[in-house]
């Protein structure tokens, strides 16, 4: 049995010649927080779609649990997972009442007493029609509807938009219970990058359809660096940078170099400048986001 919950590789998807996803390699441990960043059109909401069957990679190959989710094993791959789309949609002539009675009939191992706990955690109203449910208790009553299947891996697009401060709270604590509780492996995209900073244990970040920054985050928090190097305007920097050097930026006088390894090895190097003076900073999740999606 693979040790992982989600394989992607080489995955490939373009529309209207367009590519949404070029060449994506991606493993996802069993039990794990995962959070999957990106900027709009990065490629995020189309490898979801392509994970839960709605959609077909153009090449590479997908697999959730060892299962092809859109080929011939695509009903298997499904039975392994619940997930809470971006769009939110549900069936709008039933109530809440309907839709979780019509739901848990599909699912024998349906966890009842999770549901009374959500119902009373997110305050679900229960008489109240789909279509009266505000974005916010829509997610919090698609996380119900997926959760208490009883299955191993939840992806989950935007879980927390549209909630209110208290109640994102309250869905990220359970998000990290059923974790460590029950072993399902969570696999969230946000552009909350607190969120994830909260609850992930590991996150990639994509663009233009690729990996551009994986790892556990404790690990990438702790190996990245920041150095804010001072010099006189008319230094020559070096041609070429340590390895490590991720992104260097020059404003007038101020260097500001991103090291993700090796920053020894790079502040001896910034430091024989001449006239140089540096500093060093921690690095945070919204810095290294930052420095791998934007434009330079």
């Amino acid at each position: 049995m693979s040790d992982f919950a989600i394989e992607l590789s080489a995955l490939r998807k373009a529309f209207n010649g367009n590519a949404a996803l070029d060449g994506l390699d991606l493993r996802v441990s069993r039990g794990s927080i995962f959070g999957f960043l990106g900027k709009n059109g990065a490629g995020k909401t189309t490898t979801m779609k392509v994970l839960m069957g709605l959609m077909k990679a153009d090449s590479g190959m997908a697999r959730v649990f060892g299962a092809d989710p859109s080929g011939a094993d695509g009903v298997r791959a499904r039975s392994h997972m619940g997930f809470v789309t971006e769009d939110k949609e549900l069936y709008p002539y039933m109530t809440v009442e309907q839709i979780i009675r019509f739901t848990r009939a599909f699912f024998p191992k349906w966890n009842t007493e999770l549901e009374r706990r959500y119902l009373d955690v997110f305050e679900i109203p229960l008489k109240r029609k789909i279509p009266a449910l505000s974005k916010g208790m829509r997610s919090k009553l698609m996380l119900l509807l997926s959760a208490c299947r009883g299955v191993e891996l939840l992806i989950l697009d935007e879980p927390t938009e549209g909630l209110d401060p208290a109640a994102i709270e309250d869905l990220l604590r359970e998000l990290v219970t059923i974790s460590s509780t029950q072993g399902t492996t969570i696999f969230f995209s946000s552009h909350q990058l607190a969120e994830v900073d909260q609850i992930a244990d590991h996150v990639a970040i994509i663009d233009r359809g690729r990996v551009v920054v994986e790892g556990e985050l404790d690990d990438l928090k702790t190996s990245y660096e920041r150095l804010q190097v001072v010099i006189d305007m008319n230094a020559t920097l070096p041609a070429r940078w340590a390895d490590g050097v991720e992104k260097v930026r020059r404003e007038g006088r101020m260097i500001s170099i991103l090291a993700s390894r090796n920053v020894e090895a790079i502040l001896e190097q910034a430091r024989s400048i001449p006239g140089a003076s540096v500093e060093r900073f921690p690095v945070t999740l919204k810095d290294i986001f930052l420095e791998h999606v934007r434009s330079n």
